[in-house]
């Protein structure tokens, strides 16, 4: 473990920071940071045609983005136990800005893929970052309404970035994608200003178990690209490492006491597999549209936006329900939504483009729902001291998820080629359904653990 430095506030109290501007500042950012991913989803098909790549090798961009993102999202949580939060801060957006400057030039599907990691691991600084300003500054009575306004400043990201994409690729190109979210290095010397100032002292950081579990994770998506068996053997050799790693040391990367609770487990696995279903439909829609209905980006992006509009909307009374009726009741609701979208898009997908117009405003309000609640549940569950972890390990797998399902459903377009399209289409959301099943099933017993340890 390397030696790094901790940050201790000098004071607690909402009062040392202006934190209205903060929030709005950090809201916009992650407005940014989310419309940097969902962009980038309309623009696949333009890009798969300019570098003459396969569905499989494009679906890195996406897949490549979402676990680096991950990976770095807990990184940087963790990190802000020990590093002032405007440091880290300074960091992550530098990174991404600079990512952003070599993105404008990329010409090949190595660069561009660079640049997307690149940006990835600058970006997570923004969610989890977020999460630790709020729970450290700002007060519990507050605190709801700053995370909501960040929570909607995402959901608005997945709404524009489609439209905002699509027009852009159209007209400009793929390239120029990469100057919009070169905006947030604007944001460096305001954040730097209104950030509390932090004190010093030394501590150490498990650098080694981040870095196992990297390329533990990284090593079972080149898995699924390359179906080599020494890959996988060498991943989970990484991954063994990983595990006894975090028993011995005093400050793990990832709690080990985590992953030995099984209520958490399964909601681990009922996130994961949300993230799966709505990335992997978030990376065929595009192509879809594209192949089959022969609409251009800019056409793409306004048949995804009201779908993801919708789910900005919905976020701000699904608060308030999980508020009134609890988490388990908006959890189903999510689940439900889930299945009834993967079985439209299943039965009509290759019909008509309303058809995905329509069915994906079911998939992204299930979806807003689904992780709304499963993020609360999560924070009910585990002790006060393990909230932090826990959390910074949730976004983990359920981007992981997502890259899984990016890289998977890539792998199966091309695994299909020849079969008739709609058939293509049909078997991989009809598989999308069968995973929403099983985590159905998974929260049933989920709710009957959770019942009996009430009246036991």
């Amino acid at each position: 473990m390397s030696s790094v430095s901790i940050a201790a506030p000098k004071s607690t109290g909402a009062e040392s920071i202006q934190e209205n501007k903060i929030v709005f500042i950090w809201s916009f950012i992650v407005w940014l940071v989310v419309m940097n991913t969902t962009m980038f989803n309309v623009a696949l098909p333009s890009v798969l045609t300019d570098l003459s790549l396969t569905s499989s090798t494009a679906s890195w961009i996406v897949s490549g983005y979402s676990i680096v993102f991950a990976i770095a999202t807990l990184t940087f949580s963790r990190l802000s136990d020990y590093i002032p939060i405007s440091r880290l801060l300074l960091i992550g957006l530098s990174i991404l800005g600079v990512a952003s400057v070599i993105g404008f030039f990329a010409n090949s599907f190595p660069l561009l893929l660079t640049t997307r990691v690149l940006q990835a691991a600058g970006a997570g600084a923004v969610p989890g970052l977020a999460m630790v300003l709020a729970g450290r500054y700002i007060p519990i009575s507050r605190r709801g309404k700053a995370m909501a306004l960040i929570a909607s400043a995402s959901s608005l990201g997945f709404g524009l970035g489609p439209v905002i994409g699509g027009a852009i690729t159209q007209y400009l190109g793929w390239n120029y994608l990469f100057a919009v979210t070169g905006l947030v290095v604007l944001f460096i010397p305001l954040l730097q200003r209104l950030l509390p100032k932090e004190e010093i002292k030394k501590v150490k950081f498990d650098t080694l178990g981040g870095c196992l579990t990297a390329a533990g994770v990284t090593g079972l998506l080149l898995f699924l690209s390359t179906f080599s068996y020494i890959i996988l053997f060498s991943s989970m050799i990484i991954l063994w490492l990983m595990w006894r790693h975090i028993n011995k040391v005093k400050m793990p990367f990832i709690q080990p006491k985590l992953l030995k609770e099984k209520q958490y487990l399964k909601l681990l696995f009922i996130g994961f597999v949300a993230f799966v279903t709505h990335f992997s439909t978030l990376f065929l829609m595009p192509i879809i549209l594209t192949d089959v209905f022969g609409k251009d980006p800019a056409e793409v992006g306004m048949m995804i936006f009201p779908g993801a509009i919708l789910s900005a909307v919905a976020a701000q009374f699904i608060g308030r329900l999980i508020d009134r009726f609890g988490n388990g009741p908006l959890i189903l609701f999510g689940q439900l939504f889930l299945f009834i979208a993967t079985v439209l898009f299943t039965l009509l997908s290759t019909k008509s483009p309303y058809f995905i117009l329509l069915t994906y405003m079911f998939m992204s309000t299930g979806f807003s729902a689904l992780t709304s609640s499963v993020a609360n549940e999560v924070s009910r569950i585990l002790p006060t001291e393990e909230i932090g972890t826990g959390m910074g390990m949730t976004q983990l797998i359920q981007f992981f998820g997502g890259a899984f399902g990016v890289t998977l459903t890539g792998i199966l377009i091309t695994l299909q080629d020849g079969l008739a399209v709609d058939l293509i289409y049909r078997n991989i959301f009809g598989g999308l359904a069968f995973l929403v099943t099983l985590a159905i099933m998974l929260f049933h017993f989920y709710i009957k653990a959770r019942t009996n340890t009430t009246h036991g």
